[in-house]
């Protein structure tokens, strides 16, 4: 069996925050490529269309791993990397800007707004966090160490160098992050505070809401009062798990969803985004010992959520 070896650098730059798309030739032990074009044409015309494929190949879309442009009918080679930059659609812009709250030579922490994607996913790409930072702060290798919803707002902590990514992911992953968010919801005193809910959360592919089901717990939340106004109130959330919506269908559960929330309890109708109503949640701070220095760190979000004004 051949090994297979490392890829080499990307010889193509990003494209507004995106990394080029890398494609590494496969074995074709039944010869059904003669050349590279047969099988990008194969690869991606069902995706794009066979005659986009090819105008790619004309204008020298593809290139090796020496930057020179691949022609479709240079002989086909298994096991050689190429580079190639992907047909994005126009995205709407978010109207809001990304807020720097802290930056070293090894972390940002950026204060991310509501409807803002943190990384390329779906149809969200160029208009996420991760891409604009890359764009704004020039920091071309800035990856994120989690991810936070995209219509929740707050705090995202990114790291600079990948070497240094791991170590932060894991602090993430081991449980090791203080995390404390901020929510606006109804308030009804027949609902006592404060509480901690344990539930069982599912999430399902292609399926926009989380939900409780039966079995053993694999999430947890506190919840307090924090301030009440009217039949509002402000509520400070402590997550001790991390599960897809977690404290959106535990307020649910409580009979206090979340202000502005389009799909708990009830799942709305897509269409455009409504800029004036976001989702009244917050990441409010982060707090956790740097892997790297031992030190304490504590960061706090400038924003402020607008449900009780």
């Amino acid at each position: 069996m051949r090994r297979r070896t490392k890829a080499p650098a990307a010889p193509l730059p990003q494209r507004d925050g995106i990394d080029p798309a890398r494609v590494r030739l496969p074995e074709d032990p039944e010869g059904l490529w003669a050349t590279v074009g047969e099988h990008l044409i194969e690869r991606y015309g069902r995706a794009v269309g066979v005659a986009r494929v090819e105008e790619m190949l004309r204008e020298g879309r593809f290139v090796g791993a020496d930057g020179l442009a691949v022609a479709g009918d240079e002989p086909y080679a298994a096991g050689r990397y190429l580079w190639f930059h992907r047909d994005f659609p126009a995205e709407e812009r978010v109207p809001f800007e990304i807020g720097v709250v802290y930056r070293d030579e090894r972390i940002v922490v950026a204060d991310k707004p509501h409807f803002l994607a943190t990384m390329p996913r779906g149809r969200h790409v160029t208009e996420t966090a991760l891409a604009r930072l890359r764009r704004e702060l020039g920091l071309p290798a800035l990856q994120p160490a989690h991810r936070l919803d995209r219509l929740t707002a707050g705090l995202v902590l990114f790291v600079v160098r990948p070497e240094d990514r791991g170590a932060y992911q894991t602090l993430f992953r081991d449980r090791r992050v203080r995390k404390e968010y901020e929510a606006v919801a109804p308030y009804d005193p027949g609902v006592e505070l404060p509480v901690t809910v344990r539930s069982r959360i599912e999430k399902e592919r292609g399926v926009m809401a989380a939900r409780e089901v039966p079995g053993e717990p694999n999430s947890e939340s506190r919840i307090e009062l924090v301030e009440r106004r009217g039949g509002l109130a402000r509520y400070r959330l402590v997550p001790e798990t991390g599960r897809t919506h977690q404290l959106r269908v535990h307020m649910n559960a409580l009979g206090l969803p979340i202000l502005h929330d389009p799909v708990y309890p009830v799942v709305r109708e897509d269409g455009p985004e409504d800029y004036g109503r976001p989702l009244q949640l917050l990441a409010r701070t982060l707090e956790f010992t740097d892997p790297f220095t031992g030190s304490p760190r504590r960061f706090g979000s400038r924003l402020r959520l607008s449900g009780l004004d």
